[in-house]
């Protein structure tokens, strides 16, 4: 598959461009255009106004939600697979957090604080916590990737990018859709959509989207009921929307919820310590579960559950989410046009953290209460509750759009507010040799002693730990921006010239808790200037070149893993690119390329410190890096009724600087530049699809093939922090999906479609996410979903 990413690469480079990056449609909703002249313009605001999506000098992928719903995609996870250099990566033990990364910038943290590197939007409304990025794709008119910083319009945390999913409006005429869908794991799912149309010859119009899902797990634990295993889901999901047009004034008012229930994915043990291993090894000699390590996706197991901290054993994850947001828009005059957004969100969620892959295992542990300072108990490699992790946010936005003479202008101001916590109860058995239980301030010396005589030839002993770590603070920002853009008539409007700046204030308060006692509380503020330059030329009414000089940040904060107030300051990245956008053959190749070369500053460096104080960490601004590469995209229509498209992306991220304190060197602060990894961010990216409608009579039988392919990531930056960063890189992927589908069957009055489709149908066993849990002694992955298939049919009137 390399070679056909390198063969993209050599083909762009014959067309005279060294790098690119791409901004493109999905191209699978034109397939049936190509008898009508070609590909139809698609519409986007990556520059927050509606605009066609081949006059933005910017690199933007826009997939209808059409597509998405034809194609089965659940969530946001699916959309790697087609557009280039993105990263989304859902995490172990939750249902709905994910590690997003564009151009290799993102966040992998996803806790209660910790701030995301490309900005997550619905409706104009900023997601402030990628702990809730996960949700179903429900009732979407379009998702948009804009690559590259987007400091400017939309401000803190998009120094990567940022991901916009706009909800469908409800339509002018009455009608409803029914779609239902199974296949194989029990995964089953209905969803349905009423429009009213304008109520009763008012101006107001609405619709209501309601979708139920449910799945078995993947991987079967013979300690649950299939409903039960990891993998499993229940979820539930609600999408409200209201449009009034009052003359002058339009007001949007949208409502989503999302609740889910079920196992997340199974973690499995995949290296350990030798000692680890012999210790764990035991559990069945005394008369527990067998320990399981298997460097392979296993797919029959034991995963045992935990006493959450309501006392309530279980092995499930909750989560909940809900947002409201109203959008007005006032046409004061043809030139000039208000418009303000108000946002507001609730996220909560209730994850067992079933990191240990393993059943109820048993071993020698340290216990106080016995003469022998020693018994035989239940013990875990790590397992634990993070609950209750809560989050809520209020935002604010008002714009100022408008337009004199040769210049467009945009104007705005921007306030948010949060408030969050977490709260996490943790468990895990530190393994010790039993000479070192009084070095490790276990013990005393003279407890040791006797332990040893009272337990002749014991080697190792485990020491159960419960530590707790719970966390909070508040989060406020307040913006001021602006954008102008000048298309000089005497040019007549080839030329586009553009200059944009926001100016940042932020403020954060921070409390640690749990087992830091007594409580410590910080708060930190800062502030930042983000600003764009542009030009844009029409070398032709079909060509387009570009280049833009953009700038962007991800603010700053208190580490809510550290046991003191760890605070850091913003990161920053500016970006250098430039390209061409152009549509071919009277229309029907659309080809576009752009090339980037971002210089990252200030990282956030995120050192982990796993130990009997559980997963704790430091984060300084120790890094300094350069990320350069291309991604191209192009949509052709050979002949009526086919399509077929694609895109390469590459990424390269060369650290600078990159310090480092090394424990063994007493904690000297060292540069590792030259052997830091580039992490949840693949070199290459490349997919091809074709799709292929074919009227038959009244109906239409349609096919479509989709090939998508990443090369090997690591999620760990330092060998020497995570000495099992090898065993949990994941391998270069590939994933073949087809759907075929009988569509416009006429049906009780309405038309019907029908579709049968595959997933994953080489049944690719790649490790997808891996955890390093460094000196506590082991690491561990969730694998690729095995190959899934099934049928769907929807119904519209």
């Amino acid at each position: 598959m390399k070679t056909f990413a390198l063969l993209g690469a050599a083909s762009l480079a014959a067309l005279g461009f060294s790098q690119a990056a791409f901004a493109q449609d999905s191209g699978a909703e034109q397939a049936d255009t190509a008898a009508q002249g070609g590909l139809q313009d698609i519409v986007v605001t990556a520059r927050r106004s509606n605009e066609s999506l081949q006059s933005v000098p910017v690199a933007v992928t826009a997939l209808s939600g059409e597509f998405l719903e034809r194609q089965n995609f659940n969530d946001a996870t699916a959309l790697p697979r087609l557009a280039p250099s993105l990263t989304i990566e859902k995490q172990p033990s939750s249902l709905s957090a994910a590690s997003v990364f564009i151009r290799g910038i993102g966040n992998e943290e996803p806790s209660a604080l910790s701030e995301q590197g490309v900005g997550i939007y619905l409706d104009g409304v900023y997601l402030a916590r990628s702990a809730g990025a996960v949700f179903d794709l429900l009732d979407l008119e379009r998702v948009e990737v804009l690559r590259g910083p987007q400091g400017t319009l939309f401000g803190r945390n998009t120094i990567g990018g940022a991901l916009q999913f706009v909800s469908k409006k409800p339509t002018d005429e009455m009608g409803a859709t029914v779609k239902a869908g199974y296949g194989n794991f029990n995964e089953w799912y209905v969803r349905g959509r009423v429009d009213t149309g304008y109520i009763g010859g008012s101006p107001i119009k609405a619709s209501i989207a309601a979708q139920h899902r449910e799945a078995d797990g993947f991987v079967n634990n013979t300690l649950t009921k299939s409903s039960k295993d990891p993998g499993s889901v229940k979820a539930d999901t609600l999408a409200i929307a209201l449009q009034a047009d009052l003359g002058k004034l339009t007001a949007n008012y949208n409502f989503d919820y999302d609740n889910r229930k079920g196992t997340p994915g199974f973690f499995q043990v995949v290296a350990a310590t030798d000692m680890y291993q012999a210790y764990f090894g035991q559990s069945a000699s005394l008369g527990g579960a067998p320990f399981m390590m298997s460097p392979d996706r296993m797919g029959t197991v034991q995963q045992a559950g935990f006493t959450d901290y309501k006392g309530k054993y279980r092995q499930d994850s909750k989560t909940k989410v809900f947002g409201h947001s109203l959008t007005l828009a006032y046409e004061a005059s043809d030139a000039i046009t208000l418009k303000s957004i108000t946002g507001y969100r609730k996220f909560s969620q209730d994850t067992i953290l079933n990191l240990t892959g393993n059943g109820d295992l048993k071993g020698v542990v340290l216990d106080y209460a016995s003469p022998t300072l020693t018994s035989v108990q239940s013990i875990t490699p790590y397992t634990g509750n993070n609950a209750p992790q809560k989050q809520h946010q209020f935002s604010q936005e008002f714009q100022l759009l408008g337009s004199s003479g040769d210049f467009s202008y945009l104007a705005g101001l921007y306030y948010f507010k949060e408030k969050a916590s977490e709260s996490n109860h943790q468990a895990l058995t530190a393994v010790v040799p039993v000479e070192y239980l009084a070095y490790s301030q276990f013990v005393t010396q003279a407890q040791q002693d006797a332990l040893i005589a009272a337990n002749p030839g014991l080697g190792l002993i485990g020491v159960n730990l419960n530590p707790w770590q719970a966390f909070g603070g508040t989060s406020q920002s307040k913006a001021a921006f602006g954008q102008v853009s000048w298309k000089p008539s005497a040019l007549d409007q080839k030329l586009e010239l553009t200059v944009g700046a926001r100016y940042t204030e932020d403020k954060k308060t921070a409390w640690l808790g749990g087992d830091i006692t007594p409580t410590l509380r910080g708060k930190t503020s800062s502030d930042n200037f983000s600003w764009l330059l542009s030009a844009a030329y029409k070398i032709t009414p079909d060509t387009m070149v570009y280049a833009r000089v953009s700038t962007g940040y991800r603010s700053g904060g208190i580490n809510p893993r550290a046991v003191t107030i760890n605070k850091y300051k913003p990161e920053k990245a500016m970006s250098y690119e430039a390209g061409i956008k152009t549509e071919l053959f009277d229309r029907h190749l659309r080809l576009n390329l752009s090339g980037y070369l971002t210089d990252y500053d200030d990282m956030q460096v995120n050192q982990f410190a796993g130990s009997e104080s559980g997963a704790t960490s430091i984060i300084a601004n120790a890094g300094k890096a350069q990320v350069r590469g291309f991604e191209a995209e192009f949509t052709l229509l050979p002949v009526t009724g086919l399509i077929i498209d694609g895109a390469v992306g590459y990424v390269d991220k060369k650290y600078k600087k990159f310090l480092f304190a090394d424990p063994n060197e007493g904690y000297a602060i060292i540069d590792v530049a030259d052997v830091a990894r580039q992490t949840y961010s693949p070199k290459w990216t490349a997919r091809i699809g074709a799709e292929y409608a074919q009227p038959i009579g009244d109906m239409t039988a349609r096919l479509r093939v989709d090939y998508a392919y990443r090369s090997s990531l690591y999620f760990n930056v330092l060998d020497a922090t995570t000495p099992f960063n090898q065993n949990i890189k994941s391998p270069a992927d590939d994933n073949l999906k087809a759907r075929f589908a009988l569509e416009d069957v006429k049906v009780a009055g309405g038309l019907m479609e029908i579709g049968v489709w595959g997933d994953n149908l080489t049944n690719e066993k790649t490790l997808i996410y891996g955890i390093d849990f460094g000196s506590i002694g082991f690491a561990g992955a969730t694998f690729k979903k095995p190959r899934s298939y099934g049928i769907d049919a929807k119904i519209s009137f």
